[in-house]
């Protein structure tokens, strides 16, 4: 049994990161990381991903440096290498350039928020609908950039997640109030920003508020894919309330899907409404005819 490193190549962070590897047992690359001190969110299903400073001592420690092809190789001889079809696509890097984009310099919160928005309970509110959102707003502004109030909302408007409406978004907005003013934001910055996630509850902005409308839309942007896609969206979020009877769910997603349909406007801003507001309406109410089958 042995553990391998290769050479820090891959950027982030302002540095570069190795791959720490075991040849034959993750029961031992946990031991080897536990006892050099690498956090556990460094793991990334079959490697710890170590930064370039830590290289040296790892090695000191035991780890055996080989080339990345190497490396490589023995992960897949090892037997332990997550094969590509059933590991989730990684979304850190564009993730992280998003985040330098608005909050340079501010690494720990960034991390922080996407250890959230990783955690293994989440299936559709998970680091894919984050990305969803910031996409979506890329598509409602334009050429415009989305206003930094509302990209930092849309980083926060999920942040704690724990499937009880309403008390996650509150939580989720005092979160940002918390964790904003301690990165320096200005006070009237931060407040803004838990405005708009505590509209994430009910997506109901009111008229002329055009923050929350940009967000509101972001968020509920899913509701517009094609069939196949909300089809997968329906999926995810019935893996998000597994531990919910299949009776109870069914309730509840009828009447979410009942409440979505009776906002009058779905989508708020007119770029919106025409990207989604016809696809939404024909897969809530096939949804709902569905259910009612």
């Amino acid at each position: 049994m042995a553990v391998y490193l290769d050479p820090p190549l891959w950027p982030a962070h302002g540095t570069h990161f190795s791959h720490l590897i075991s040849d034959s047992s993750l029961a031992e690359l946990h031991a080897f990381a536990a006892a050099a001190e690498i956090p556990e969110r460094a793991f990334d299903g079959d490697h710890y991903d170590v930064p370039e400073r830590r290289f040296d001592d790892l090695v000191v420690a035991g780890a055996i440096p080989v080339e990345a092809r190497v490396l490589v190789r023995k992960l897949i001889a090892s037997g332990l290498r997550i094969p590509a079809r059933e590991r989730n696509k990684s979304l850190k890097v564009p993730l992280l350039n998003r985040w330098n984009a608005v909050m340079p310099g501010h690494d720990a919160l960034f991390l922080d928020l996407l250890d959230r928005w990783s955690e293994s309970h989440r299936r559709y509110h998970g680091c894919t609908h984050l990305l969803a959102v910031l996409e979506a707003l890329d598509l409602l502004t334009g050429p415009d950039e989305p206003p930094l109030t509302v990209l930092l909302a849309a980083w926060f408007h999920d942040a704690v997640y724990q499937g009880i409406a309403g008390q996650d978004e509150e939580e989720s907005a005092r979160l940002a109030e918390v964790r904003l003013a301690e990165a320096g934001l200005p006070a009237d910055d931060v407040a803004e920003v838990a405005r708009l996630v505590r509209l994430t509850s009910d997506h109901r902005p009111a008229s002329g508020d055009d923050g929350g409308a940009l967000l509101c839309d972001a968020d509920l942007s899913v509701l517009g894919g094609e069939p196949e896609s909300y089809a997968r969206y329906v999926a995810a979020v019935r893996e998000d309330y597994a531990h919910i009877g299949d009776a109870d769910f069914a309730a509840g997603r009828t009447a979410v899907v009942r409440q979505l349909l009776a906002l009058d406007p779905l989508f708020h801003t007119g770029r919106a409404r025409t990207l989604w507001l016809d696809a939404a309406r024909r897969n809530l109410r096939s949804e709902l005819d569905t259910a009612g089958r």
